[in-house]
């Protein structure tokens, strides 16, 4: 089999995974977008491997025990964002990344807010006019 064929198809992956990130507003979908992602890579380390074993006489197989290693960490990876996601879930009451952000700007928009301004004056003279 060329190289060419299982390149291909790692690209196509990727390139599918790299929209979903992009794309995608719910979190559980941008983890599986970057799982699809490394299965490209995983697809590309082991087509590479193959491919370069047939030119060397000495065989290590570091593209596949490199593939095997990245599927260990995806695992883990997984495990634990799917963990955060589902604690924000059940903080905020949603997993739409757009309404996280905009409630962490407005979280830190709140610490502005304790910081004096320019309203204090009037409102003290509007209080002592009111029980004058």
């Amino acid at each position: 089999m060329h190289l060419a064929y299982p390149a291909v198809l790692s690209a196509l992956l990727f390139c599918t995974g790299l929209y979903g990130v992009l794309a995608r507003r719910n979190a559980i979908l941008v983890l599986m977008s970057v799982e699809l992602m490394l299965n490209a890579v995983n697809l590309n380390l082991v087509a590479f491997d193959v491919w370069l074993s047939r030119a060397a006489e000495e065989t290590l197989h570091s593209g596949q025990a490199l593939t095997l290693f990245t599927i260990a960490i995806a695992a883990a990876e997984i495990g634990i964002g799917l963990a955060i996601v589902l604690a924000v879930y059940r903080n905020r009451g949603t997993a739409d990344i757009d309404k996280l952000r905009d409630t962490a700007e407005s979280r830190h928009g709140d610490e502005e807010d304790d910081a004096p301004d320019d309203r204090a004056p009037a409102a003290a003279e509007e209080k002592a006019e009111a029980t004058a």
